[in-house]
């Protein structure tokens, strides 16, 4: 599937991303300048912030792994399925040591919006089936 995407990933020209599933819109910049340099994403008014290493972490981890996980999407307050990108997004076991995103209650959905950033970067494939959906690493 070939991708197309608007912008450049900075902050005055974002790129303009779908979730895997193709429904929802969002936008996302690199903030390398910013304290602590974050990965941003804006979904309609709210903004989520993720430590920008987790692009690269997130693909040393796939690499790893050698084959397809599953992205497993949720919310903070919900647990994460284990097993999935976003259990592994929280992980104390991960290379931050817990929640790569930055402000409580909005930490969440790490398996919904770095994997289409990671695809347009050509870091990893992503599925986009209406649900279930997998990536692994390029």
């Amino acid at each position: 599937m070939s991708i197309i995407v608007k912008g450049a990933g900075t902050e005055t020209d974002p790129w303009v991303l779908k979730t895997p599933p193709g429904k929802s819109e969002f936008e996302a910049y690199r903030a390398p300048d910013a304290e602590p340099p974050a990965l941003v994403v804006q979904v309609g008014k709210t903004q989520l912030r993720y430590h920008l290493q987790c692009l690269d972490d997130l693909h040393a981890m796939l690499k790893e792994h050698g084959d397809w996980m599953p992205l497993g999407n949720a919310d903070e307050q919900k647990a994460a399925a284990e097993g999935t990108v976003e259990s592994w997004g929280r992980s104390e076991g991960n290379p931050v040591g817990g929640w790569y995103g930055f402000k409580k209650g909005l930490r969440g959905r790490f398996g919904n919006y770095i994997p289409p950033v990671m695809e347009i970067l050509g870091m990893a494939e992503v599925e986009h089936n209406a649900r279930n959906n997998r990536m692994r690493a390029l």
